[in-house]
């Protein structure tokens, strides 16, 4: 479920999401879609939509069975410099502003020059799919305010410490998969969720994959499979405790 109003048509007419709207905006597409679904809800979730998870998780814990988080983004890492310089352009509205404004201007150009200016400067190694996302959806002047403007809200809401007391009462059906060089899941948080939930599923990708692997063929490809490893194992796992 992507998040509501970053997408390339302004749907909501402007209007800008905090995150606990974007929580909301999912429970309600569960609520809507699957009430009368008799089938197990598997969670994945990247980077803030870890967090989002772990929400929706707490409000439907019946119908949840297993969720994971993807390079995860559970607490504000105040001794991060990147964290604290987004936190704080996204706390300016006018910063915020003039930034959408410059990337809805390289959005407006031939498509060939944004296409070409993407690629050589961020997207080297990107998809021709991730760029074209990119290109269509993310430089759009409703899409970066709703970025900048969640950011913010991200930083109001995020506690220091992740929820240990909901993690550990469902460490059976969670599980993390931290990057090697990543700011938004720094490996001390690695370390600290290992020593505060030893028995929960906890995983180090060391393919030199990054936060974005989303945005490659092979980061995706890989996850995808690491992803699709996890959901068997813990199934496998439960039906040996089941049947024994």
């Amino acid at each position: 479920i992507g998040h509501i109003s970053h997408s390339q048509k302004d749907w909501e007419s402007g209007r800008l999401f905090s995150l606990q709207e974007q929580i909301n905006h999912k429970i309600n597409f569960i609520e809507q879609e699957l009430r009368d679904v008799k089938v197990p809800i598997v969670l994945v979730g990247h980077s803030i939509g870890s967090y989002i998870s772990l929400e929706i998780f707490k409000w439907s814990q019946e119908k949840v069975v297993y969720c994971i988080g993807l390079y995860p983004f559970l607490a504000v890492d105040t001794a991060s410099s990147i964290q604290s310089s987004i936190r704080r352009i996204s706390a300016s509205s006018s910063l915020c502003a003039v930034l959408s404004s410059m990337g809805a201007f390289l959005g407006m150009l031939p498509s060939q020059i944004t296409r070409l200016i993407v690629k050589n400067s961020m997207g080297k190694s990107w998809s021709s799919s991730a760029i074209e996302v990119l290109c269509t959806h993310v430089l759009q002047y409703h899409t970066l305010r709703n970025i900048l403007f969640m950011a913010m809200t991200e930083f109001q809401k995020l506690p220091e410490k992740p929820d240990w007391e909901f993690i550990n009462k469902k460490k059976k059906q969670i599980a993390f998969l931290y990057g090697l060089d990543d700011h938004w899941g720094p490996l001390h948080l690695y370390e600290e969720i290992k020593k505060q939930v030893p028995d929960v599923v906890l995983e180090i990708e060391n393919k030199g994959h990054t936060h974005a692997f989303s945005c490659s063929e092979a980061g995706s490809t890989w996850v995808a499979q690491r992803v699709s490893s996890l959901i068997n194992n813990h199934y496998l796992f439960n039906n040996a405790i089941s049947e024994g």
